[in-house]
């Protein structure tokens, strides 16, 4: 191929992501003509909307995809080769026409407290504290380990998300993903500082076991038509054990027949052996927003992790 157009959204993070899967075609050896295309997404034009509202009601805004629905029907109509994307947003059923190209490898996947004021833990929150996000999973995690917080909804890209919060229209705290926050070069992990508009603000990391992130938290997904030349290309740059990982999740997704609004949450990371697979699940139910969510853990040896996902709703007592 002589070119590859990668199709974007228009976001800060989003079009680091496209120009570091540039990047890495270009250290691959690929010496053709590289074009990057925004594009507009559901999620994008409706920034207003709770992503729990999307397909709801009579006329849904899209059934599925809420960020990637307008990047596939580029790829479909040929309008660009690859569309890069936060591998969370792409739906874990991709249709027949599509394949993942490559994944990058992963950042880090945990989640990230950052309070207006003072950086605090958890757990030391007082009583009252609003905190504001987006995420269904990361709402029903606070009330069920804090029922005395109060949770609202916000929307817009970490920038915005973050200038809101500082406002102090948007409550005390907000929860983002460390991984976003590194890539804008925004977040000090050794000091667990977070550096925005010329202050340094407190943050407070949380454990992927108290907090389990959703599918895809933190890799970076290549995806295009399942019978695309520019597959040749992509395949270079895939990272085999992010790849292995997000498998185990995606599958999980994917059975669970989980979509943007589900309240749930996967992780599968290898040990430092790099001989061991384990995986953390949590699902809360949708319909009763008081219950305990069900909770599912497993190691595994890692040439043996075929079953793993029915493994976990088996744990939970789901039925597929």
């Amino acid at each position: 191929m002589k070119e590859i157009i990668i199709g974007t959204r228009g976001s800060e993070l989003a079009l680091y992501q496209a120009r570091m899967v540039a990047g890495e075609l270009r250290d691959s050896g690929y010496e053709g003509k590289i074009v990057e295309k925004i594009i507009q997404t559901s999620g994008d034009k409706h920034k207003d909307t709770k992503l729990s509202e999307f397909s709801k009601g009579d006329k849904p805004l899209t059934d599925k995809g809420v960020f990637t629905k307008e990047l596939e029907e580029s790829l479909i109509r040929k309008e660009i080769d690859i569309a890069v994307h936060s591998l969370k947003d792409l739906p874990s059923d991709l249709g027949e026409d599509f394949e993942i190209g490559a994944i990058m490898k992963r950042a880090a996947t945990s989640d990230v407290l950052i309070s207006r004021l003072d950086s605090q833990p958890f757990g030391d929150l007082k009583k009252g504290t609003v905190i504001s996000t987006g995420s269904v999973r990361r709402s029903r995690v606070i009330q069920w380990k804090r029922p005395d917080i109060k949770v609202i909804d916000i929307r817009g890209n970490v920038p915005t998300r973050l200038k809101k919060l500082m406002s102090g229209e948007f409550g005390d705290a907000t929860i983002l993903a460390q991984a976003g926050l590194q890539r804008l070069g925004l977040y000090d992990d050794k000091n667990r500082l977070l550096k925005f508009d010329g202050q340094m603000i407190g943050t407070y990391e949380l454990s992927v076991e108290e907090f389990i992130p959703c599918g895809g938290q933190g890799a970076i997904a290549i995806e295009a038509l399942s019978d695309s030349p520019v597959l040749e290309f992509t395949q270079k740059i895939n990272h085999q054990e992010t790849q292995e990982c997000i498998k185990i999740e995606r599958e999980f997704l994917k059975l669970l027949g989980a979509g943007c609004d589900t309240p749930v949450g996967v992780n599968a990371f290898l040990s430092s052996s790099g001989d061991e697979m384990s995986v953390r699940a949590i699902l809360f139910d949708e319909s009763n927003l008081s219950s305990d969510p069900k909770i599912a853990h497993c190691i595994v040896a890692r040439g043996n992790t075929q079953g793993v996902a029915k493994s976990l709703l088996k744990q939970m007592q789901i039925n597929i």
